[in-house]
């Protein structure tokens, strides 16, 4: 396969990967966080933040550690899985996710933003 077209579709599963997750994700959650963000609401915009950067660490891994497309396909849409179960922990664990996020609270929006982000490293270097 050309080098160019390689590219070409590992680059359109990646960017597919990343909206899958985050029409899942935003699906998932008991709050709308788009809408909150375009209120202003910061609190929403790190716990999302965080979650996508969190899902990307494991796609750039995935990239990085896989011989073809559908290893990589299937690696990522497992790491995607993961990162969807940790919110769901996370948030089970934390209680009250709904009430801090709607209210801005910055702080419990940060924290589940780092929460992401260390999962997706950890989830990252797994796939190594």
């Amino acid at each position: 396969m050309p080098p160019i077209l390689n590219y070409v579709i590992h680059l359109f599963l990646a960017a597919l990967l990343l909206v899958m997750f985050f029409m899942i994700y935003t699906r998932l959650t008991p709050y709308n966080e788009v809408l909150l963000i375009r209120q202003g609401n910061n609190a929403a915009a790190l716990s999302l933040g965080g979650a996508l950067l969190g899902f990307s660490m494991t796609i750039a891994s995935s990239l990085l550690h896989t011989a073809d497309y559908q290893q990589f396909f299937l690696w990522a849409f497992g790491a995607m899985v993961v990162q969807i179960l940790a919110y769901f922990c996370t948030t089970r664990a934390l209680r009250m996710a709904q009430d801090h996020i709607e209210s801005g609270n910055t702080a419990f929006g940060g924290l589940l933003g780092a929460i992401s982000l260390s999962i997706g490293a950890i989830n990252a270097a797994c796939i190594s």
